[in-house]
C-alpha cells in the first residue's frame, strides 16, 4: 500500500478527531463578525476557496480566499488564516510576516516544528494529519472538516459518508476514460478544483474543473464518449442529461462533497496504478515548496 492510500483511508477518523479539535481550539479561529481573509498555496489554497464560502454563506461575516502568493496588500482584515500543512511553504511566510503586527493572523498545520509556530499569531495543530505523502490527502480535508465544525457545518453523517466513498466500489469505466472534467457549487467549486488537482498530480491526468453553470458555456466541448463528468454536490437542473447526450460518462454526487473529494483521491490512485506510476512519487513536486531568497 502506497502512503497516499495508507492516508485517504484514515479520513474518517481523523475526521472525528478534527470536530473535537475545533471546540478545543475555537478562540484561534475566526470570530461572528470578523472580516477574513483564508491563504493557502496548491491544495490549501482549493481548501481556503471551500472554506471562505462556507463561512460567508453561514452568515459569520465577509470571507475571502487567495493564494498566498496573491493576498492583496492594501486590503484590510480582521484576521488571516493560513492554510500549510508543512509549515514551511515560502509564500505562505512571506504574507505572515507581512501582516504581523497589523491584522491577527491563525495558521493551521501539521508539523509543530516549522517556522510556522512563530510566524502567525496563534497557530491550531494538526499533527494526527500529517503525511509521509507529497499528494495532500487527509491533512487538507481535516483542516477544512475543522473549519466546518467550528462553524456548526460538520455532522456525523459527513464521517459516515466518508466511509461509504471507502468502501463503494469506483463506477465501471471510470479508471479508463481519458479525460476528467469536475464540478462545483458554492463551496465545492473549491473541491472541484483539489478534485482536478489530485487527478493531475498523482496520476498525470488531463483533468478540468469549473463551476457547474459555467461548464455549459464552453468547457463542455471536450466531453465525449471516454471522457468522465464528475459532479461534488447538487447538479443544475438539465446537465445530467446534457452530459448524457455528449456520450460522456456522468457521475453524480451522491454523498457529502467532501466524501466524493474522497472517491475522487481513490480514482487518482486507481488510475496511477493502471497507468504503472506511483502516487508516492509524483512528478517534480516535493512536500513543500520552499523558494531559494536572491
Amino acid at each position: 500500500m502506497t502512503h497516499v492510500e495508507d492516508e485517504l483511508i484514515s479520513q474518517p477518523d481523523c475526521w472525528e478527531r478534527a470536530e473535537a479539535e475545533a471546540a478545543r481550539c475555537s478562540g484561534a479561529l475566526p470570530a461572528p463578525g470578523e472580516r477574513v481573509a483564508i491563504v493557502g498555496c496548491g491544495t490549501s489554497y482549493f481548501m481556503a476557496q471551500a472554506a471562505a464560502v462556507l463561512r460567508e454563506s453561514a452568515g459569520q461575516g465577509e470571507t475571502d480566499a487567495f493564494a498566498a502568493s496573491e493576498f492583496p496588500a492594501g486590503r484590510s482584515y480582521d484576521r488571516v488564516v493560513a492554510l500549510t500543512r508543512s509549515g514551511t511553504t515560502t509564500e505562505v511566510l512571506d504574507l505572515l510576516g507581512k501582516v504581523k503586527g497589523r491584522t491577527r493572523t491563525t495558521a493551521l498545520t501539521a508539523d509543530p516544528t516549522t517556522p510556522v509556530m512563530t510566524a502567525a499569531d496563534e497557530v491550531v495543530v494538526l499533527d494526527f494529519a500529517d503525511e509521509r505523502s507529497v499528494v495532500q490527502t487527509r491533512f487538507a480535508t481535516t483542516a477544512l472538516t475543522l473549519l466546518r465544525a467550528h462553524l456548526g457545518l460538520h455532522t456525523d453523517a459527513v464521517v459516515a459518508d466518508a466511509r461509504t466513498a471507502l468502501a463503494t466500489p469506483l463506477p465501471e469505466g471510470l479508471v479508463e476514460c481519458a479525460q476528467f472534467t469536475f464540478l462545483g457549487r458554492g463551496w465545492t467549486v473549491g473541491l472541484a478544483s483539489e478534485a482536478g488537482l489530485k487527478m493531475r498530480e498523482a496520476a498525470l491526468a488531463w483533468t478540468e474543473a469549473y463551476p457547474a453553470m459555467e461548464y455549459r458555456h464552453g468547457p463542455i466541448s471536450v466531453t465525449t464518449r471516454g471522457t468522465a463528468t464528475w459532479m461534488l454536490g447538487e447538479a443544475p437542473e438539465g446537465l445530467a442529461e446534457q452530459v448524457g447526450e455528449t456520450g460522456g460518462l456522468w457521475i453524480p454526487g451522491t454523498l457529502d462533497p467532501l466524501a466524493e473529494l474522497v472517491r475522487v483521491q481513490r480514482l487518482a490512485v486507481a488510475v496511477a496504478a493502471a497507468r504503472g506510476l506511483d502516487p508516492d512519487r509524483p512528478r517534480h513536486l516535493t512536500r513543500s515548496v520552499i523558494l531559494a531568497r536572491p
